[in-house]
This record gives C-alpha cells, sequence and structure tokens, in this order.
C-alpha cells in the first residue's frame, strides 16, 4: 500500500454542496473548515460564490444555457466536471467522481428541501454506494446516513432518532430506544420506524439482518 493511500484513509470527509435548500452559515462553516475537497453541483454555483466559498471543483450537465468559462474567471482554479449521462443524478455523479478519487467519506449539504423529488431521491440513492463511500447528508434539522448491519453510537437522552428502511429490512432490534425493536421488520411506506428517541444518555445500539435501513439523527 502506498504512503498516498494511507493519507487518503483518515482523510476528513469531502463535502458536496448540492442545489437544494440552503443551510445555515452555521452548518455551512463547520463543514467548510474542515474539508479537504468541495464539489459544487451545477447551477448550485452561483449562490455558492454569492457566499464567498472557494470551492474545487464544479460538477454537472450544465444545461439551460450555463456559462461555464464565466465561473472558471470568477474562481481560480476551479476544476470543471462535464457528466451529462442522463441515467444519473448529479449527485450520484459527485459520488462515483470521489470513488473514482479514492476518497472513502462525504458530507452532503443542500441536498434537501425545494423539489420533493430531489429530496426522496437524494436520501434513497446513498443506499446503493453501500461499503463503497460513507456518506451524510446533513440540513439544520436532520442528519441522515446509512447503517452498517450493526451500530453503536453514545446519544444523549431525547434525542429524536428516525429509523428509515430503503424497502424492506429485516431483523431489527434496539436497545436504549423509547420504541424498541426484537427482531422486527420495516418497510418503507408501510411501517418505519420515524420519531424514537433515545431513553437515557448513553450508548443506543440498532442491529439488522438484511436490508438498508437509514438512521435520521433529528434536532428542532
Amino acid at each position: 500500500m502506498s504512503s498516498h493511500h494511507i493519507v487518503r484513509d483518515d482523510q476528513e470527509p469531502a463535502l458536496i454542496i448540492a442545489n437544494g435548500e440552503a443551510c445555515s452559515q452555521e452548518l455551512l462553516g463547520q463543514l467548510l473548515e474542515w474539508s479537504p475537497l468541495i464539489i459544487v453541483l451545477d447551477s448550485a454555483i452561483e449562490r455558492v460564490l454569492e457566499l464567498g466559498i472557494k470551492v474545487d471543483i464544479l460538477l454537472g450537465d450544465f444545461d439551460r444555457g450555463f456559462d461555464v468559462n464565466y465561473y472558471k474567471e470568477k474562481q481560480y482554479p476551479l476544476e470543471i466536471v462535464y457528466t451529462p449521462n442522463q441515467d444519473k443524478t448529479d449527485l450520484e455523479k459527485a459520488f462515483d467522481y470521489l470513488i473514482e478519487k479514492g476518497n472513502k467519506a462525504v458530507n452532503v449539504i443542500w441536498a434537501t428541501g425545494k423539489r420533493a423529488d430531489h429530496t426522496i431521491t437524494n436520501l434513497t440513492n446513498i443506499v446503493s454506494y453501500r461499503n463503497l463511500l460513507k456518506i451524510v447528508i446533513l440540513d439544520d434539522h436532520s442528519k441522515v446516513f446509512l447503517l452498517q448491519n450493526s451500530f453503536e453510537k453514545w446519544y444523549t437522552a431525547n434525542t429524536i432518532l428516525s429509523l428509515i428502511p430503503i424497502g424492506k429490512v429485516s431483523g431489527i432490534t434496539t436497545q436504549n430506544l423509547f420504541y424498541s425493536l426484537h427482531n422486527e421488520e420495516l418497510t418503507i411506506g408501510y411501517r418505519t420506524g420515524s420519531s424514537n428517541h433515545v431513553i437515557q444518555d448513553g450508548i443506543v445500539s440498532i442491529s439488522h439482518s438484511s436490508g438498508d435501513l437509514l438512521l435520521m439523527e433529528c434536532w428542532d
């Protein structure tokens, strides 16, 4: 293994700024401070540059008479990644780009809100990147990520946690959640584990035997 790869493994997550609802300056600032690489999707670049943020990559299919060169001049050096493939969303293309470059983890902001179709697609598509890229989608109200088959994390009492199955998830068992599950099944649209909460300060453990289970940490 080359030293180059060793550096990659413990690197802070990259940051993708998608094209949905903007988040607070506070959240944006926290994420920007640590991100080694910042990717902006398509026309979100207009809003991002207005905020005076330095970005590394502009990625998208740039339709609707979008003048890429204008942004290259506004911010140098800016790498332009043109992704005309219509079978994937810009967000998925950005995930593919990061995997290709050897990144292991990414935070995503501005990926929820505004259009409901985009929000649903962005949240559910992360399951296909299981084992390829650790993806966390954040906004001002929540943080969403895919759970490994067994998960443990320390939380304070009353933290709201929602378990969201993408499709069907079997063999779910939880500890330290108010509505506990014992080897149970959740199915999107029929039975989900929305708005559960932590009983007491301490470790929450969630395990499942099959399927794709998202966890949403909520604060409001």
